[in-house]
């Protein structure tokens, strides 16, 4: 049976503007019939993917997402001392792996997230090149370039797609929601002006610049599930670095912020509760327990989602190990959530 981590956050973020919309204002959604704040679920998994606990923990063993591995190839046979058209050959016959390129240019059309894995033989495959090997074309250059599975955490978490080579596309072993509100709230609107230092009173009193801009606060709920099984696969069974991309993950969840005018606010909010629940059960999330907006509270936020999980999980008889970590009441620690939920790869069957 799959093992299932789910992790379920309330964060206050102050004054700030963390995920801007179109109109570099703070993302909104209607939810039971009150505005709240919102941040994506795309901003959030970018945010993890460049938190320090990813860099540092998991070195050597993530991703590049990128439309530029040809032309970084290009660059790199250039100050090799290869001539620009041979470069430019070689690395052409080589990216096109990864997705097609554009016309007159070594950059591909489209983003792929690509493993240190992958850069490697990629690299060593325009070295044989180099010294005179044809180079392979279709089927067998993705063969020799693309992986289906590697070390590479976080396409590993978070899958990839390349719509010309689907044979190695990742299903993401992670998945998470947009974060909102637990209660209303609306963007604030400021207007701003800044002062030419340069100009005197005597030759214009007014300001050098007026603008406005958009800000909001409030408590955030922030949830994401683990398929701990699927992790592992992805990770070509390594359960030692499963267990470290979990811990790193739980880490940047109850961390890592978009940093959207991030100078403006300074806000660096960090978690103040954390239910993690593993267990083979079918995963739930506790949104419910916002649908109706609650007191804009965090004592509040928390009883309302305890309270959802144990209506849940006794309609429909489940049953979860959890652990939480309570900041205002002094209960639980981040490293104990963290060991908590790297344990569930002890749960995974041998064969994953």
């Amino acid at each position: 049976m799959t093992t299932f981590l789910q992790f379920h956050l309330l964060t206050t973020y102050p004054l700030s503007n963390p995920n801007r919309d179109d109109q570099g204002r703070p993302k909104q959604a209607l939810i039971g019939g009150s505005p709240r704040l919102r941040i994506s679920s795309q901003s959030l998994k970018r945010a993890i993917r460049e938190s320090s606990y990813f860099a540092q923990d998991l070195a050597g063993h993530t991703g590049t997402r990128t439309r530029r591995l040809a032309t970084e190839l290009k660059s790199e046979l250039i100050g090799q001392g290869i001539s620009e058209q041979q470069a430019g050959d070689i690395a052409t016959g080589i990216g096109v792996a990864f997705s097609k390129l554009d016309k007159d240019t070594t950059n591909a059309t489209t983003l792929a997230f690509i493993s240190p894995e992958e850069w490697a033989l990629a690299r060593d495959l325009a070295a044989r090149a180099v010294a005179g090997e044809a180079l392979p074309e279709g089927k067998e250059l993705k063969k020799l370039v693309l992986r289906r599975a590697d070390g590479a955490v976080d396409i590993a978490m978070f899958g990839r797609m390349l719509a010309d080579s689907p044979d190695y596309n990742r299903d993401a072993a992670v998945q998470v929601a947009h974060a909102f509100t637990t209660h209303r709230a609306q963007v604030q609107d400021d207007w701003f002006a800044a002062v030419d230092d340069l100009k005197t009173r005597e030759e214009d009193s007014g300001a050098g610049h007026i603008g406005e801009h958009g800000f909001g606060s409030g408590i955030y709920y922030i949830y994401a599930c683990v398929n701990v099984d699927l992790l592992v696969e992805n990770l070509s069974g390594d359960r030692e670095l499963a267990e470290r991309g979990i811990a790193s993950l739980v880490r940047a969840l109850a961390t890592a912020t978009p940093k959207g005018k991030q100078n403006s606010h300074a806000h660096h909010p960090r978690a103040g509760f954390i239910r993690v629940e593993r267990g083979t059960e079918q995963p739930r999330d506790l949104s419910g327990a916002f649908h109706k907006a609650v007191a804009a509270d965090e004592r509040v936020s928390i009883a309302a989602l305890n309270e959802m999980a144990e209506r849940l999980d006794k309609a429909y008889d489940m049953s979860f190990e959890h652990a939480v970590m309570d900041v205002a009441m002094g209960e639980g620690s981040l490293s104990e959530i963290a060991r908590f939920a790297s344990d569930a790869v002890k749960g995974v069957s041998a064969d994953a």
